[in-house]
């Protein structure tokens, strides 16, 4: 009896969460991107970028408002993903690409305001022992980075993941082993870390958690690892895999769950809010809030008319993205919007 009530109240859980609608924004025909899509990030314009664009897994480019090339690697052996888009200490924007093949995260520097593009792209760090990196998270009130990684094997074991940070400097530190580890967020405050842990089990994905840990965002430790979300336990969806994590500046935790074209959406004391479904993406690889204000939040992944290609989907909110709030503090120039979480119905 006790663990049918459990069930039901993690059922009525998930029956109460709002229901949000994403719109397509970028479809199949259109669309220069492969079906490696993935690692959105976002500049103080609100311009939205991701990877794999014409279709090249060592090209990143533009999504919106419009298609354009950002950054193509020197390396023919390069598979980027993740982007993420910071303000120096000069007040000069940068941009951060992670390099899942050879174990390294770029730094562009040098942008020129009218095009948009970057005039240098060196290597900011490297570590050969870090399993890829994949996707990246930033505080920017050190600059410093964080880095998850997986190797994926028919039967998950500590080691399959890890989670690294680099500092200003580029200084690599590993920070833990874990089972498959993919998405990674900090918190806007930046007082907590999320991440993602997968495991399978006979070549089947059994479990889907995301776990918090206490941040010191100016050494990089973190510490009392706990459990944020079992989505075991929350709405029976352990066999899909979590994909991109991204906040709003209110705290509210975007979680993406890539097979089943939705972004489930917590509170910080992990609550769940809402639902925000794809309507041209099955498979949702990552997100991040943009436009003008920061409030639109684009969802990207293989689109689901054409597996081969990369499409967006964008819902217009009113939470501003903690990224996008990140870059226009130090560029005071750009107005924000106050924030809200999506409301229960």
């Amino acid at each position: 009896m006790k663990l049918a009530a459990a069930f039901t109240l993690l059922a009525s859980s998930a029956l109460a969460a709002n229901r949000l609608q994403a719109v397509p924004f970028l479809g199949a025909a259109d669309s220069l991107y492969g079906t490696g899509i993935e690692g959105a990030g976002v500049d103080k314009l609100g311009n939205i970028y991701a990877v794999d664009f014409n279709n090249d897994a060592l090209s990143a480019g533009q999504i919106a408002p419009s298609q354009s090339l950002l950054f193509q690697s020197p390396n023919n052996a390069s598979l980027v993903n993740g982007i993420r888009f910071n303000i120096d200490s000069t007040g000069a924007e940068e941009a951060y690409i992670a390099d899942a093949t050879t174990h390294q995260v770029y730094k562009l520097t040098g942008r020129d305001e009218a095009t948009g593009t970057f005039a240098k792209a060196d290597v900011f760090c490297h570590d050969e022992g870090m399993l890829q990196p994949n996707d990246i998270a930033i505080a920017p009130s050190s600059g410093r980075i964080f880095l998850s990684g997986m190797n994926w094997t028919s039967d998950s074991v500590v080691g399959n993941g890890d989670l690294w940070t680099c500092d200003s400097s580029g200084l690599a530190k590993k920070l833990g082993d874990f089972m498959r580890t993919n998405g990674v967020e900090v918190s806007p405050d930046e007082k907590t870390l999320y991440l993602s842990e997968a495991a399978n089990a006979a070549g089947s994905v059994v479990s889907n958690v995301v776990l918090a840990f206490d941040l010191d965002a100016s050494s990089g430790e973190i510490s009392n690892q706990r459990t944020f979300v079992d989505f075991a336990k929350l709405d029976n969806t352990a066999a899909t895999d979590i994909d991109g994590m991204r906040t709003d500046i209110d705290g509210n935790l975007y979680v993406t769950r890539n097979g089943i074209g939705q972004v489930a959406v917590f509170t910080p004391a992990g609550e769940l809010s809402a639902y925000i479904n794809a309507t041209s993406i099955d498979f949702v690889s990552n997100l991040e809030f943009g436009g003008s204000s920061g409030t639109d939040l684009y969802l990207i992944g293989r689109c689901k008319e054409d597996e081969t290609k990369g499409c967006a989907d964008v819902y217009a909110g009113s939470a501003v993205g903690r990224a996008f709030n990140d870059l226009q503090k130090k560029s005071p120039e750009v107005p924000t919007k106050p924030s809200r979480c999506p409301a229960k119905k």
